[in-house]
């Protein structure tokens, strides 16, 4: 590959690394199919795809970009933890397979979870003096790689082989302590990463600030279903054996609102933001997420509220009629549109507060425009209008004649 001219060399390199990952991806699913479906759920590896091919993309087009090659990293660490622990489900011979399998998952959160927001969109750092957040990262991905290695015991992947470079005496509580140390380093790097893109989008502008809006946005509906299924988890341990019904819904939501999206809706996001393609649709989307989500919760809460508190009240005429519910229908039905309204005007309020101030300024000038019949008032308020709604350098305007 050397005589070979530098943009090939680096699109064989990038789509070379995607067929790795997509190998990798293909050779888990024939040891789910020849293992049987008892490993069905090691299929999801295919999710993780969009990563590698994202990433090829991306390589391809900006290889200056680290964002698409972090992703190609990505993807191929993602697709060997699953074919370990594909393998290991049915097979228990292989014992560097199980040893590095004891750390590989990682490099993984480090790419994913620190790395890739300390760098997006354009894969340089925010400044110099971010730098020390980076060394926090890898400092943290080097004490888990190496608690991981030579920790004491039975290897995670397959519980009867011993870590055959496990240190045990008087060094065990040093490897146990440099676990800990790397775990609390890699929370920190991951809230600092968080913090860096929150900075980068709050100073952002134009482009940068449409790319960093779209990945913000999904990630930040990721972490809210994963925060959910956190939640479920601690309630289910409150409950204990009288777990509710409500809290397997809300665990369920909250994992198939944080996975797919972690799996496909981020690269397919990154993709977007990094190729621009569609990038200044976004804001339509957040808009529409706010108001319809809020509106949905807000509803179901109002439902759930009539329904509990009417047939409180009508059972005791009614016996088991669904007035209550009919009725809570009806309110809910009513109150739609009006909440709509009233939410989608709060949250340009809130959110779009340029767009929200032209728009009040549109009206209020279309209501003064029925009552006033004099064409130089008319000119120069609708001159003023233009200027404060579209900010333009200079306005004018001009009327034909006759």
């Amino acid at each position: 590959m050397v005589g070979l001219p530098r943009a090939l060399r680096v699109r064989l390199a990038a789509w070379g690394l995607c067929g790795v990952s997509l190998l990798i991806a293909v050779s888990t699913v024939g040891l789910v199919l020849s293992g049987g479906w008892h490993l069905a759920g090691q299929m999801f590896v295919v999710f993780g795809t969009p990563y590698a091919v994202v990433g090829a993309l991306i390589a391809t087009r900006e290889p200056r970009n680290v964002v698409g090659w972090l992703m190609l990293g990505i993807s191929i660490s993602f697709a060997f933890q699953f074919f370990l622990e594909t393998y290991f489900a049915d097979h228990s011979d292989q014992v560097a397979l199980a040893w590095i399998g004891n750390w590989s998952w990682h490099l993984n959160l480090a790419l994913s979870g620190q790395i890739l927001p300390l760098v997006f969109p354009n894969g340089r750092l925010l400044s110099r003096r971010w730098r020390p957040v980076l060394w926090i990262v890898l400092v943290s991905l080097a004490l888990g790689i190496v608690s991981g290695g030579l920790q004491s015991g039975t290897l995670d992947l397959d519980s009867t082989i011993s870590n055959p470079l496990g240190v045990s005496g008087q060094a065990a509580p040093i490897i146990a302590a440099l676990g800990r140390l790397g775990e609390l380093l890699a929370a920190t790097g991951f809230l600092l990463s968080v913090s860096s893109l929150a900075m980068r989008l709050r100073r952002s502008h134009g482009r940068e600030r449409q790319q960093l809006k779209l990945f913000s946005y999904i990630g930040g509906l990721a972490l809210c279903g994963l925060g959910l299924t956190t939640m479920t988890g601690f309630a289910r341990e409150i409950a204990g054996s009288n777990e509710p019904a409500w809290i397997e819904v809300l665990d369920a939501i909250g994992w198939l609102t944080a996975w797919p999206l972690i799996l496909v809706g981020l690269p397919v996001a990154i993709g977007t933001a990094v190729l621009r393609h569609h990038l200044y649709d976004i804001d339509l989307v957040i808009k529409r997420t706010l108001v319809y989500g809020t509106l949905t919760l807000l509803l179901v809460t109002v439902y759930l509220g009539l329904v509990l508190s009417l047939r409180s009240l009508l059972n005791p005429l009614t016996g088991e009629s669904d007035l209550a519910v009919a009725a809570s229908t009806l309110a809910v039905a009513a109150l739609f549109r009006p909440l709509r309204r009233r939410i989608q005007s709060l949250v340009d309020r809130r959110f779009y507060r340029q767009r929200y101030d032209a728009t009040q300024a549109a009206e209020a000038f279309t209501s003064r425009l029925r009552q006033e019949v004099d064409l130089d008032t008319v000119t120069t308020d609708l001159l003023d209008v233009v200027q404060e709604t579209l900010q333009p350098t200079h306005a004018t305007l001009w009327l034909k004649d006759g």
